[in-house]
């Protein structure tokens, strides 16, 4: 199972360190960073940083605790939810949409659709992979849900491949996991599959 790591205090997080290195990353290109456009730069830098990383300090599955039951064993699918990580190998973001979707288990556990979203976001606020993030985001539904399928797909832009490297802008990653029904059953994901690509 691929579980985030155990949530960091959030005092752990030091605007004032942050702000210093961004200082010395602005002296290291050759910048001023006391210049007039610069000089707050630091600042905004670390505080967007703290946001854009705010999952760290979270456990993003306690969403999922909040559950009821209901007599439905169909599919429940929420498309096109936008995220916005931070990869974790260049420190620029990748973005995109998450599709989720799991068929309730037998004890008909479900969640509140914006719970997905919750979860999603959670688990990108911190450095990440885009592989890495799909699996967290089934395994957590598995986890918490108990369901008979999950699927999650993935689809997102990388800034470290459009804006620096090879460069190609609009080019989309797509990842995708299944768990339990989804995995043995090649009909029922084609079914899923075409749910999320109509």
């Amino acid at each position: 199972m691929n579980t985030p790591q155990q949530p960091l205090d959030s005092g752990s997080f030091d605007q004032e360190r942050a702000e210093a290195a961004i200082r010395e990353l602005l002296l290291a290109i050759g910048e001023d960073p006391d210049r007039e456009g610069l000089k707050e730069t630091p600042a905004r830098v670390a505080r967007a940083y703290r946001e854009t990383c705010s999952g760290l300090y979270e456990d993003p599955t306690e969403v999922l605790n909040k559950t009821f039951s209901e007599d439905h064993r169909e599919l429940v699918l929420v498309r096109d939810i936008t995220f916005y990580s931070m990869c974790e190998h260049h420190l620029v973001p990748f973005f995109g949409k998450a599709h989720i979707g799991y068929i309730p288990g037998e004890s008909g556990k479900v969640t509140g659709l914006s719970k997905l979203a919750r979860l999603i976001d959670g688990l990108a606020k911190r450095p990440q992979v885009q592989e890495r993030l799909t699996s967290q985001v089934a395994d957590a539904l598995v986890e918490k849900l108990d369901p008979s399928a999950v699927i999650v797909v993935l689809e997102a832009e990388h800034l470290c491949m459009a804006m620096r490297g090879i460069r190609k802008p609009g080019a989309n990653t797509v990842t995708s996991a299944v768990r339990g029904g989804f995995q043995k059953n090649s009909a029922s994901r084609a079914e899923a599959m075409a749910l999320i690509r109509p």
